[in-house]
């Protein structure tokens, strides 16, 4: 094995055009919501197609946003997967709603879909699937789903909710910008869809975050979207921008809305990223394969990532050992650590946290999430990964593995 490197985990991608692009916005005086959060989404709603691209400040508050815009409170239900982070249930409670967690499949880190549909009742206003890793879940099947139970959908009256005939579909795409299924690209399946453009992502504008929305009958997309600027800062009719136009002071705070627009200075490392996005995607998809093939001799799974159906942003390289325990897992990490080389784990499932612990879901009742966690392992994946530096994470991995075996730990 060559010399020790020091291998992070996930560190931002951030090139001399990035840099350029907020020094420019620096010296152009604007700083904040600007022309180019605007371009920003201007560039990403025609990439995705949606009818509508709206950034924010994280993708936590655009799913909390778009749950409020379309009432979605005390006395609803909304369905989420077992296996995500937090982000994805937290804005259920924030908007007072009852999160219902599903199971995971046996053989997937996709919702089951046979629980989703169980799950389903008169309560119930939102599904939200989670796209792990970059990878699209089978959306015909929830659609059908969805479809096959318009006999519990009960929207409330005076509401967006009147616009649709079936309980609604909210994706959580924090990892899939870039990700398609069946050639429709994640923000332009569900009809919304929310993504994170945090640090650790694949496309990242530091913090920050998007809603988008497909084409929907009887939507006014301008109507909408003016909603959506009002629901992140502060209700008021004007943003910024707005304001400096000749005689345009004057301003309405139509409710006491929130504060979690993004800046300009986040959307210039967004225009920036976006411009090397295309090489970033493929690079993804290369050292993916780079990693299937020099690990085969493992008994691995790993998150398929590209299939005829579905392309991946390739986000996680999520890794399961099979048959190995939590301890040769744990332990793994550790040694990979100690070699030099970051790893993670994706994620603890919601009901092994104390939050949703205290709101009485039980670990016990999730066997399939459970058993996904106990020996998931997420290798470093990011584009500041040479061929070189990705080599040595392999060799550290085939190291560790084959000590901890010849030690007897299972």
């Amino acid at each position: 094995m060559n010399a020790k490197m020091n291998i992070p985990f996930s560190p931002p991608d951030i090139s001399e055009d990035e840099i350029n692009e907020v020094v420019d916005t620096l010296r152009s005086g604007w700083i904040t919501t600007g022309p180019k959060t605007k371009e920003l989404e201007r560039q990403l709603k025609e990439y995705t197609g949606s009818a509508g691209f709206a950034t924010f400040s994280s993708a936590t508050m655009a799913l909390e946003a778009v749950l409020r815009l379309l009432e979605i409170g005390p006395g609803d239900e909304v369905i989420v997967p077992a296996y995500t982070y937090t982000a994805s249930c937290s804005p259920i409670c924030h908007v007072g709603a009852t999160p219902v967690i599903v199971d995971i499949q046996e053989d997937s880190f996709e919702m089951d879909y046979d629980a989703m549909a169980a799950a389903l009742s008169e309560r119930t206003k939102a599904v939200i699937p989670v796209n792990l890793g970059g990878t699209l879940c089978d959306f015909d099947r929830i659609y059908a789903v969805l479809n096959s139970h318009k006999d519990l959908w009960h929207p409330k009256v005076g509401t967006l909710q009147e616009l649709f005939d079936r309980i609604l579909l909210i994706t959580d795409d924090a990892h899939a910008l870039g990700a398609s299924y069946k050639g429709v690209m994640a923000g332009n399946i569900a009809d919304f869809s929310t993504f994170s453009f945090h640090a650790v992502k694949n496309f990242t504008t530091a913090e920050g975050g998007a809603l988008s929305w497909r084409q929907i009958e009887g939507l006014d997309n301008d109507e909408f979207y003016h909603n959506v600027m009002l629901m992140q800062l502060h209700g008021q009719s004007k943003d910024a921008l707005a304001k400096t136009k000749v005689g345009a002071w004057e301003y309405d705070i139509v409710f006491p809305g929130y504060k979690c627009n993004m800046t300009d200075l986040q959307a210039a490392i967004g225009l920036a990223q976006f411009r090397r996005y295309p090489g970033m995607l493929a690079r993804r998809k290369e050292m993916i394969a780079a990693y299937e093939e020099k690990l085969a001799a493992f008994d691995l799974e790993f998150l398929d990532h590209y299939t005829e159906e579905k392309q991946s942003s390739g986000h996680l390289m999520i890794t399961r050992l099979t048959g190995k325990s939590m301890d040769f897992r744990n332990q793994l990490i550790q040694r990979m650590a100690e070699a030099g080389v970051g790893t993670n784990v994706h994620y603890k499932p919601l009901p092994l946290l104390s939050a949703y612990a205290n709101l009485g879901f039980d670990i016990k009742d999730y066997p399939n999430a459970y058993a996904h966690y106990e020996n998931e392992i997420t290798l470093p994946l990011h584009t500041c990964l040479t061929d070189e530096m990705l080599q040595y994470v392999c060799d550290v991995f085939a190291e560790c593995y084959k000590q901890l075996e010849a030690e007897g730990v299972a």
